[in-house]
């Protein structure tokens, strides 16, 4: 039967690349992800599957009290109307002997912004030389299609497992995953393990995922007419101040900190397992004058082995101790706001049974050798693993450009996550004779 289930999804091919397609082309950023859920809830429908699908809107005062909830900057901007989560189960034969287990994925992608870098019209998949590029081809609907698709070949197959699947398609992961994977296992759904199929380039298993920070540091100046400059002090000069003790930190950081399955899953991470960055500043609205404040806005992640006050505490004596070193900053302080993401870093053990399952059908399906790896950003699995026990793991499809232009993923990665996933979900949940 498990023969039978790959040489089926390899057949029925094609019905994944157009499902993906589909994804591809509603524009699903994340704040707006709605675009994206209907196309998923369109397929969930039309299968002839025993599917008990359930769709809600996130609500931030029920998860507020929550030790992993944070605001996310999706929620500032846009709240959580019209931003509807999706689970769907498939219920078990025999759920007091077999084990329940959630495919789960983030339908929202990042903006394709500048579309000018894209060789590739980046809402329109284009396939080419085995490869579809496009915007969330491998971040990560790619593996959002694949555990449809597995799903699907299952049902046609009359596969019954004895333990509940469900499919999830959640919101906001880019931002922090606060209204999706958190709602969801605050809703209930709490399956005995997880997978999410991130593009960790199977064979590759994930086991590990970073913690991850967002700052924004409010600099001093004193704003003058520049035809007085030495009235005022510029907050621009003095933000550079701050800027240099960052860059200062995160390179002792990287010094110190090291993590093998960070590197291993990324080689050019040797090195850089843990990265501060500065991403966004502003300052001045006028030529004609001396800046009066500068805003230094950015991210601070790291792999497991640090919490998140401790990495927090060295970015701020990090700002203070070069606001003491500088006469002016010293009697006008900088400010430190932490906001959005806030996610301590997790861990697998790699001898739960949910990863060597996975790393056996991962193996069988490629030919390849898995490495364990993770830990250079955050990701949802955390939820399952530092709050509820569960053990959550990243199988997905190889490809490149996650965040960039010309995105791409390999199609015939997403036939082996495809293949990779039915296999373990029938062994997991376990099969009727």
């Amino acid at each position: 039967m498990e023969s039978e289930v790959c040489a089926e999804i390899e057949r029925t091919q094609d019905r994944l690349f157009d499902f993906l397609e589909e994804l591809v082309a509603a524009k699903s950023i994340s704040g707006q992800e709605q675009p994206g859920q209907e196309v998923v809830l369109d397929r969930l429908r039309a299968s002839n599957g025993n599917l008990e699908i359930d769709t809600w809107e996130p609500s931030a005062p029920n998860l507020e009290s929550h030790p992993g909830f944070t605001e996310t900057v999706t929620y500032e901007e846009y709240g959580y109307e019209g931003r509807e989560n999706v689970v769907a189960t498939r219920p078990g034969t025999d759920p007091e002997n077999g084990r329940s287990l959630a495919f789960s994925g983030h339908i929202d992608v990042v903006t394709p912004e500048p579309v000018a870098n894209w060789s590739y019209d980046p809402w329109d998949a284009t396939i080419e030389d085995g490869r579809m590029y496009g915007r969330g081809t491998m971040d990560m609907k790619g593996g959002i299609a694949a555990f449809v698709h597995a799903y699907e070949v299952l049902e046609s197959l009359g596969v019954e497992l004895e333990g509940d699947l469900l499919l999830q398609t959640t919101i906001e992961e880019e931002a922090g995953g606060v209204g999706g994977v958190l709602s969801a296992l605050e809703r209930g759904y709490q399956p005995d393990a997880a997978i999410i199929p991130e593009p960790f380039q199977l064979p590759n298993v994930g086991i590990a995922g970073a913690g991850v920070s967002y700052f924004r540091i409010t600099v001093p100046g004193k704003a003058a007419h520049t035809a007085r400059k030495y009235r005022g002090v510029n907050a621009i000069g003095n933000a550079t101040t701050i800027y240099r003790a960052l860059e200062e930190l995160d390179e002792e950081r990287r010094e110190r900190i090291s993590y093998e399955p960070a590197v291993r899953k990324d080689p050019e991470a040797e090195g850089s397992v843990t990265n501060l960055s500065v991403s966004v500043a502003e300052s001045g609205d006028w030529v004609s004058k001396v800046p009066g404040e500068a805003v230094l806005t950015g991210r601070i992640g790291w792999p497991p082995g640090e919490r998140s006050e401790d990495v927090r505490q060295e970015v701020t004596d990090a700002v203070m101790s070069a606001a003491q070193d500088d006469p002016w900053l010293a009697e006008h302080e900088p400010e430190i706001e932490w906001f959005g993401w806030d996610a301590d870093p997790h861990e697998i053990d790699t001898d739960e049974e949910i990863v060597q399952l996975a790393t056996t059908h991962a193996e069988r399906t490629t030919g390849g050798e898995t490495s364990y790896v993770g830990g250079l950003g955050g990701l949802d699995e955390r939820f399952y693993a530092l709050y509820y026990d569960i053990p959550a793991i990243s199988v997905g499809p190889r490809g490149w450009g996650g965040h960039g232009a010309d995105e791409y993923v390999e199609l015939d990665s997403l036939v082996e996550t495809a293949q990779t996933l039915a296999l373990t979900a029938m062994e997991w949940c376990g099969t009727e004779d």
